[in-house]
């Protein structure tokens, strides 16, 4: 079938940057001895750890449980003690720390210990759907692709609408970033057991796996395996068309509407590598406890490696040559959307996809004032005005931020790429949409404080209502006015307190 693609707004052309890696076989690093568990790797409430201190686990084992619809599991990806559960330094913006179960690892057993169940998608298909759900959510698995969303979620809200498409998402429009398509080349089997199985789980009327055009190499390995479930479609290599809405957009013509979600449209969007996890999950039972992550960049052995969840980042940098953190930095990510890793000590996570060594400027020049010149605006794939977010966001003009949207924002860097002032605008948007989010914690907590407060209030008045000798019967002031009632119950608590005071 010939799918018509469409174009989304704005992007960029950029250079790829992905021979350093696309084209080296992934290799597996030593592991650490010590392994840190951040309990919230994941979008929505963090798991509740559920292993003591001195508490040997075995590998795939329960140490952190989801709380939450809107949580994930988190497991031992390795033999080990538990020597601790404290505050650890965890890759994110602002370099702070998070709870961590710290796990000394001992001697590490291989996967085909845990109890097979078949890796027939057919026999799979046999199961009651509810079954091949439960084994999803058991195994923690979240959105690889670097989202984090809850697989199990996704897909559960998938099920319970009419699914038109499926998009199994292997466009890597970043920049270096090259895992998923290693995981396509080496594990093609995989993806497709995986996709066939999906699609059948969502009952969706149609399947794509999605890749970029450059992806040649990806392209003959799935179509060597490729199966009547789904359709194998190569999108222009355009950033950021590995963005779910974009990529969408590319495939279907169609938008997803502000402040709606894919399933909205009918539509069921996931990265290539949790299709991967989900199957081996359904199958195997295996647990999210690994991953692939591409290291790239200013480093002497780049390339893609396979590690443990919970390794630490300077650990994966060592093992690939490490690096000179006096002339570069490191980010979690590709270059556009990447966050730096201000504590090399932070682990590996289940989102972490990349690890990219850049030479570290100096001087960083300062940011000029802007001159509303209006590049951002063009290259905005979601049709924002930046310029106009940038000033509201700067100024804590909350109101107006969110009334252009701020939250459609898929912080892409396209805007600050162009930005000829060099103005950091992913940053200020960011630290405008978490300025909001603990607004709106603030009032949800200031909100239960007065619901619990007039509940309480409730309560005193109802005890003292009790030592009211004349009880109004319902049936009796069917016919007074509410005013009226109101009164007669005022009158009564009042005498009650009259005798109390005798």
């Amino acid at each position: 079938m010939n799918r018509t693609l469409h174009a989304f707004k704005g992007g960029l052309k950029l250079a790829s940057h992905k021979d350093q890696t696309r084209h080296i076989a992934t290799r597996d690093i030593c592991h650490p001895e010590t392994l840190y568990l951040p309990i919230k790797q994941h979008v929505g409430m963090a798991a509740v750890p559920c292993v003591e201190v001195g508490q040997a686990v075995r590998k795939g084992e329960l140490v952190a449980r989801s709380q939450a619809y809107v949580s994930m599991h988190v497991h031992a990806p390795a033999d080990g003690i538990v020597a601790s559960l404290r505050d650890f330094p965890v890759i994110h913006p602002s370099g702070l720390q998070a709870l961590c179960i710290e796990l000394s690892v001992s001697e590490r057993h291989d996967d085909d210990r845990l109890t097979a169940r078949g890796a027939n998608p057919a026999d799979l298909m046999r199961l009651e759907r509810h079954v091949i759900y439960d084994r999803i959510e058991q195994a923690g698995i979240v959105g690889l692709g670097g989202a984090g969303f809850p697989a199990h979620v996704k897909m559960h809200e998938g099920s319970l609408q009419h699914v038109d498409v499926l998009i199994i998402n292997g466009v890597e429009c970043e920049p270096y970033i090259t895992c998923d398509a290693r995981l396509m080349q080496e594990q093609a089997q995989d993806v497709v057991a995986g996709a066939t199985l999906i699609r059948w789980l969502v009952e969706a009327d149609a399947c794509i796996v999605a890749i970029e055009e450059d992806m040649d190499d990806t392209r003959g390995a799935l179509a060597q395996c490729k199966s009547d479930a789904f359709e194998l479609i190569a999108v222009p290599a355009i950033y950021p068309a590995g963005s779910e809405k974009q990529l969408i957009t590319v495939l279907t013509g169609l938008e997803v509407p502000s402040g709606s979600l894919p399933i909205d449209i009918g539509i069921v969007v996931l990265n290539v590598a949790t299709v991967v996890a989900i199957y081996r999950a359904a199958a195997y039972g295996l647990p999210l406890t690994e991953r692939i992550v591409t290291v790239a960049g200013d480093i002497s052995m780049p390339g893609n490696i396979k590690a443990l969840i919970g390794t630490p980042v300077q650990h994966v940098l060592d093992q690939c040559g490490g690096f000179d953190s006096a002339t570069h930095r490191v980010l979690s990510g590709g270059p556009m959307m990447g966050i730096e890793i201000l504590d090399p000590r932070a682990p590996i996570t289940k989102v972490t996809n990349c690890l990219l060594v850049l030479e570290r400027k100096l001087q960083p020049p300062a940011s000029k004032a802007c001159i509303r010149c209006g590049d951002c605006v063009p290259v905005c794939p979601i049709g924002l005005q930046p310029q106009q977010l940038f000033e509201a966001s700067r100024s804590a003009d909350v109101d107006e931020a969110q009334d252009l949207n701020l939250f459609d924002c898929i912080e892409c860097g396209c805007c600050s790429y162009v930005c000829p002032s060099e103005i950091p605008l992913v940053h200020y948007f960011r630290y405008a949409k978490s300025s909001i989010e603990s607004l709106d914690i603030d009032r949800a907590a200031a909100d239960d404080a007065r619901l619990r407060f007039e509940r309480h209030k409730t309560r005193l008045s109802a005890s003292e209502s009790s030592d009211v000798d004349e009880q109004v019967s319902l049936a009796d002031v069917s016919g007074l006015r509410v005013s009226e009632l109101q009164n007669q119950v005022h009158d009564a608590i009042a005498r009650a307190r009259q005798r109390r005071k005798k």
